[in-house]
């Protein structure tokens, strides 16, 4: 497959002297070379790094390599993202062919080519718009006529100006009180990055020390809490603890007919009509797409849209994740949040990997995974604040590149990606950190980790305060993952070389948050452009849903299906 693809410089971004403009020497009618897409073992930088021998980190970690091993993020307003690669497993000469690979598999011309709104998700003939939420790369984006970067900017400005009436009091309950809490019903995509990045920020923004001039007293506006399970326990538990008569839903669910959000929106309404709530509807917001059956009902308080071109797993940056953080936190927090993912995105547009750390995370990944055969990867932040972010990255990671064809439909013959999972630290040290250590497998780790906590709060204990303890803590296993520990005793023995890296900054802000989130999305983009996926559907998911429907319906079913229905008590 071949395309042609034209270059615009990108406006509304500074390039700090750390980073240069990667598009400085081209100007907007600049034609580049044919695009090609090809597997990822026919490129000759494939075949160059199966030759390659890693290095032992015990041998060659040090405090230069520590200082050296940098490549940042300047977010704006003096806060910058940092990924350190010291502990991984690779030198001068694997990072140069990894470069090579880039190159030769021109990702930096397909993210371009994503960016300029080409039909880049190949299964669904669908482009892939999330990095355009939060600014345009290129040139604008048009679609039937319709400017889609004013569409999305508009739909934040609609989701913010129904903020400030909900928390200035114009908008309330049935009952005349003012809204107290906002619960978000979803699932998936709907959910996971939300949820994530609301507990991401929850106490940044309640601080009263820790969250400097610019937070200080605005504290959270609603409370919010997630219904996503259709387990009816998961509506349960929320519905007991809200007064529903002053609780704002927001249903979200872009086709308008996701079985299990509309099961529990009819869990919701019943909650309301007990609660003494005569129009129910009215205290539900919808996020859908324009054509879907919720965007056609004036039942509703109010809708706000987003469309084909963001992917569940990517939306926390429309108005998925913008309702419910703008009504959470304020628009402003929300659009911070916004500005943060997208610098992160403008770096990444840079072709040399060294100073584009989404791009050299995501080679990084590959050596690991392709040529050193590591099965799986620990995101693990020393942050308790982010304690549903590696769930996040789970399905984001897992649901994108978990395929075994390629963007053409044909069969590969490599390994594509890892199984994802993890937990902060230090909790998960006394947990599965003993197979980390000692296990049969090697699993390379991803540390996220901060130099202050969000709330400020803290105390001197034993000479050091909780936050350097916590800090402390991840050091340590960074270098005890890495180097090890000879014994003569083999049970205490730790063999070491196992890789890391580590995302850190000053403090978890808004800005932060947004450009850890288009770190990820960058890094699994990138992978998924060398081992030429399609990562931006999901058909993996489909089957059980279409077998689902089938229990559920009353026609004949497959004889062990039956039985299993059966068994759990579906059919009798």
């Amino acid at each position: 497959m071949q395309r042609r693809l034209a270059l615009v410089k990108i406006p509304g971004f500074e390039y700090s002297e750390a980073h240069s403009d990667p598009l400085r020497d081209f100007n907007e009618e600049i034609i580049m070379s044919e695009v090609q897409f090809r597997n990822f073992d026919e490129t000759k930088a494939y075949k160059a790094l199966q030759k390659l021998q890693a290095p032992s980190l015990s041998a060659v970690l040090d405090g230069k390599r520590v200082t050296s091993c940098n490549s940042s993020y300047e977010l704006g307003k003096q806060e910058t993202l940092h990924y350190n690669y010291a502990a991984k497993q690779v030198d001068n000469q694997i990072l140069s062919v990894l470069q090579e690979l880039s190159d030769e598999q021109q990702l930096i011309d397909k993210f371009r080519l994503i960016a300029s709104g080409e039909y880049m998700n190949s299964g669904e003939n669908r482009r892939v718009l999330h990095h355009l939420t939060r600014g345009q790369l290129a040139g604008s984006v048009s679609h039937e006529g319709r400017d889609l970067g004013a569409f999305y900017n508009e739909q934040n400005s609609r989701i913010a100006d129904f903020a400030e009436e909900v928390h200035a009091g114009r908008i309330t309950a049935e009952n005349g009180k003012p809204f107290s809490t906002v619960v978000q019903v979803g699932i998936g995509g709907s959910d996971l990055g939300p949820r994530a990045m609301y507990l991401a920020l929850k106490n940044h923004v309640n601080s009263s020390e820790g969250s400097g001039e610019a937070f200080r007293g605005r504290g959270e506006k609603l409370n919010a809490r997630f219904i996503s399970n259709v387990d009816p326990d998961d509506a349960a538990d929320i519905l007991r603890e809200i007064d529903p008569s002053t609780t704002l839903f927001i249903l979200v669910s872009k086709s308008g007919t996701t079985q299990e959000t509309l099961t529990n929106e009819a869990l919701v309404l019943d909650r309301l009509k007990h609660a003494g709530v005569k129009q129910p509807r009215k205290q539900i917001i919808c996020v859908t797409s324009e054509t879907s059956p919720l965007a056609k009902s004036s039942e509703y308080l109010d809708s706000f849209f987003i469309d084909d071109f963001i992917g569940g797993r990517y939306s926390s940056t429309s108005a998925v994740g913008g309702a419910v953080l703008s009504l959470a936190f304020g628009a402003d927090v929300f659009r911070e949040f916004l500005d943060g993912a997208h610098a992160a995105d403008a770096a990444a547009m840079e072709a040399g990997i060294l100073k584009n750390p989404a791009l050299l995370d995501a080679l990084i990944g590959i050596w690991e995974r392709n040529f050193q055969g590591f099965p799986s990867t620990a995101v693990l932040p020393y942050s308790q604040a982010m304690s549903r972010f590696p769930a996040h990255l789970q399905q984001m990671d897992m649901e994108s590149n978990g395929k075994h064809v390629n963007r053409d439909g044909e069969q590969l013959g490599y390994l594509t990606g890892p199984v994802i999972f993890g937990e902060p630290g230090t909790n998960g040290q006394h947990s599965f950190y003993q197979l980390l250590h000692q296990g049969t497998d090697i699993i390379p780790l991803q540390f996220i980790g901060f130099l202050n906590s969000q709330d400020g709060l803290d105390v001197n204990w034993e000479g050091s305060t909780s936050q350097q303890k916590l800090n402390a803590n991840l050091a340590a296993q960074i270098i005890a993952f890495a180097k090890g520990k000879k014994d003569d005793n083999p049970n205490k023995t730790f063999q070491g070389e196992r890789p890391s890296s580590l995302l850190y900054s000053k403090s978890l802000t808004p800005r932060v948050l947004g450009a850890l989130l288009a770190h990820f999305e960058n890094k699994v983009m990138f992978q998924g452009l060398v081992w030429n996926l399609n990562s931006f559907d999901q058909e993996g998911v489909q089957l059980g849903k279409v077998l689902t429907k089938q229990v559920l319906g009353d026609g004949e079913l497959d004889p062990a299906l039956q039985e299993f229905s059966a068994l759990l008590g579906v059919r009798s």
